[in-house]
């Protein structure tokens, strides 16, 4: 499994307009192949950041089968404009999982 991470900063005063398009959105990145599961979390401190967290089965999943795809077109229509700066995407895989300690 990969994790992909994306610190997302909305152009300021978008920020109701961004959540609602990104609940369009993720139907569209739900349906991929090798996509597990995402989470689109809002930060705290900083009124205009959200965190996305999404699952692959492979890095190819999201770097060739999503970003390769007409769906993408479909995503970065809805999104990208919100964006400022656009965001660096790093992907992760496991090293430890805190529910297999102890």
């Amino acid at each position: 499994m990969v994790l992909e991470v994306a610190i997302l900063d909305i152009k300021p005063g978008m920020r109701q307009d961004f959540e609602l398009a990104f609940a369009r959105a993720q139907d569209i990145i739900s349906s991929m192949p090798g996509y597990i599961a995402h989470e689109l979390q809002h930060c705290v401190e900083n009124a205009n950041r959200y965190l996305l967290l999404v699952n692959w089965e492979t890095l190819e999943d999201h770097t060739v089968g999503f970003r390769g795809s007409e769906q993408y077109q479909e995503w970065r229509a809805l999104l990208h404009h919100f964006y400022d700066p656009f965001p660096e995407v790093q992907h992760y895989e496991p090293v430890f999982n805190g529910a297999d300690a102890g």
